[in-house]
């Protein structure tokens, strides 16, 4: 098998917290790509989460354990599979979902993450604080709570369109191919590796221990007698 020397993206986030909307671009590029290929495979994941990533020594990103993924009767799927911190609605709810639509949403929460260095809600249920604010339309309440004031327009778009409660309503892989905040002029993806490698290492560094510095031992000199 494949080795990935560089960890989980779960890993890389701890000790990256918040990277930022160019990280997000950098990652959720890859994320794109791997599932518009999964998906035209028609071959679903549903347990993507930061655990389930692992990141190689690039920051080149690898979708790993397919336990949960089905590749039979995708857009026609029953049965509970995922992570809730991850999961879209309409599995919790016990509905038939489109295994291709929670992929999407399970995305859209690693990119929140990745972006803002929390959770975006702790479950997706009409119940839960934070995911009722985006359901009852209070959107500015929302992003004032987790402290996403500062973020983009075109990012809260992104976001708000994969965390629909109704699948049908977010973004397909296409329509994230497209969008402007995937596709903002003058981004560099290379450019940003560097940066993210060099805070990387910047932060690994910093977390090391001290060197142990052995404290030189003071010998008393002595007479047969054992007296100085």
């Amino acid at each position: 098998m494949e080795y990935v020397s560089g960890g989980l993206l779960f890993d890389l986030c701890q000790t990256m917290g918040a990277m930022g909307e160019n990280a997000g671009r950098f990652f959720m590029s890859q994320l794109v790509a791997s599932l518009d290929y999964m998906h035209n495979l028609r071959c679903v994941h549903r347990d993507l989460k930061l655990e389930n990533i692992l990141v190689d020594e690039h920051l080149n990103l690898k979708i790993a354990d397919f336990g949960f993924a089905c590749y039979k009767s995708i857009d026609q799927l029953k049965s509970y599979r995922g992570t809730m911190t991850y999961m879209a609605p309409e599995i919790k709810e016990g509905k038939t979902y489109d295994g291709t639509q929670v992929d999407l949403f399970s995305i859209g929460v690693i990119i929140f993450i990745i972006v803002q260095g929390i959770f975006p809600f702790k479950e997706a249920r009409k119940e839960e604080y934070f995911y009722n604010l985006l359901l009852t339309g209070q959107v500015e309440t929302y992003f004032e709570k987790v402290n996403g004031t500062g973020l983009s327009t075109d990012f809260k778009d992104l976001i708000l369109k994969l965390f629909s409660y109704n699948g049908s309503d977010r973004y397909t892989i296409e329509q994230l191919k497209a969008h402007p905040w995937l596709n903002k002029p003058g981004f560099n993806a290379d450019q940003v590796r560097e940066q993210l490698l060099a805070d990387l290492h910047s932060r690994q560094q910093a977390a090391k221990p001290a060197p142990f510095q052995q404290q030189p031992v003071k010998v008393k000199r002595t007479n047969a007698s054992g007296v100085l």
